[in-house]
């Protein structure tokens, strides 16, 4: 694939909803031990809900419409991870603004503006032992894969799973910050967070859509 289209958007997405509904057990077994152990219905809910709101909005702009698709996941998903992914969407869409189709420097852009997003949003920084520590990476590696020469959609997509595979293995050694998880912060030492796999599992639904559901 060398770029994703406007007429693709929804079905990128949709690659995300699989994920995350394939994993929502798991990421609520995860949560359990660290929270309030719905961490996986919420990621099911909200980036199910995401394509049909991408399909939905009447905007002939794709960063634009994927930038409203994420303000409509806020109010599906009001939680504070539902609120950070849908922050990372929004924020990922306007990095796109104007673009006609989404190429490897875009790619890079749109997760370079996910990680904004959950940043500004969450107030959070990495090291924090988030889904920042996930997303981040992902966007640094695909930017570095997209400034390289031959770069494609392919290379930078694989660059930024391996970004975000790596980021959710340092959170191992990571102390949480915030929430419930800080209560329960002795349990955190040596397993990975479980916004980070939440983020992982984003990258790596766009990436599979990316590599042709390999």
């Amino acid at each position: 694939m060398e770029k994703i289209t406007m007429a693709e958007l929804t079905a990128l997405f949709d690659s995300v909803a699989a994920i995350m509904a394939e994993n929502a057990e798991r990421l609520c077994a995860m949560d359990a031990n660290m929270g309030d152990g719905d961490l996986g219905l919420t990621m099911k809910k909200g980036f199910g809900a995401l394509p049909g709101l991408i399909a939905d909005i009447d905007e002939a702009d794709l960063g634009k419409r994927l930038a409203k698709a994420g303000m409509k996941m806020s109010s599906v998903v009001p939680s504070t991870m539902g609120t950070l992914m849908s922050s990372g969407v929004m924020e990922g869409g306007k990095r796109l603004s104007g673009c006609e189709a989404i190429g490897p420097a875009e790619f890079a852009g749109f997760l370079e503006g996910y990680a904004a997003g959950i940043q500004k949003r969450g107030k959070c920084q990495r090291g924090d032992r988030t889904v920042l520590d996930a997303i981040g990476p992902a966007a640094d590696a695909a930017a570095q894969a997209a400034a390289q020469p031959g770069a494609t959609l392919v290379s930078v997509a694989e660059a930024a799973v391996r970004g975000a595979d790596e980021g959710v293995i340092a959170t191992r050694d990571m102390t949480p910050k915030f929430g419930k998880a800080a209560v329960f912060a002795a349990r955190a030492a040596g397993v990975e967070d479980q916004g980070a796999v939440a983020g992982q599992l984003v990258v790596r639904g766009l990436a599979n859509y990316i590599r042709g559901g390999k």
